[in-house]
């Protein structure tokens, strides 16, 4: 992939100033989408969603054309894993493939969460192509706000320890 150039001739300039840049640029983003996936199944990676709420997570896993008895959700420590593969269908030889662009192979995706989840916090569904997991928090990691009076006045003390004589010392 090259730089877009930014010297042109005096010619380039003269008919539009901007063309030859123009031209660069799009034959640098072309480059960079020949590069890409076209999908994220056999790529190694699903696209997922990942939304916290109030009490817990909800992650969604988009795995189109994947069985439901190809995909392993597991977890280690705090480490959510989302795995397995897409099959390849049955194909004959005697097609005269011009265009493939439907991927298969195995796909791995993990994330971390802030907190560990307990035992049975993580539900699984699948349902036409997304996985959708909801994580629930542990009572520790769940955000609570407390509020704090505030009360007129200066206060007591502006040092915690009182005016009486500390235990084992002579007064």
């Amino acid at each position: 992939m090259s730089l877009p150039r930014l010297w042109t001739t005096s010619q380039e300039l003269a008919s539009d100033p901007f063309r030859a840049m123009r031209r660069e640029m799009e034959n640098a983003f072309r480059a960079f989408d020949q590069g890409a996936p076209s999908s994220s199944i056999g790529a190694g990676a699903p696209a997922i969603n990942v939304a916290e709420t109030g009490d817990g997570f909800e992650v969604t896993a988009e795995l189109p054309g994947v069985d439901e008895k190809d995909i392993q959700v597991s977890l280690d420590g705090n480490q959510l894993v989302i795995s397995g593969e897409k099959k390849a269908e049955s194909t004959k030889d005697e097609k005269d493939w011009h265009v493939v662009e439907r991927s298969y192979g195995s796909f791995y995706r993990s994330m971390s969460l802030p907190f560990e989840p307990e035992e049975g916090a993580v539900e699984a569904h699948f349902d036409k192509g997304v996985l959708h997991l909801a994580i629930r928090k542990p009572a520790k990691a769940v955000k609570t706000t407390k509020t704090i009076d505030i009360k007129t006045g200066t206060p007591p003390s502006a040092s915690p320890v009182s005016n009486e004589a500390a235990p084992g010392k002579a007064a």
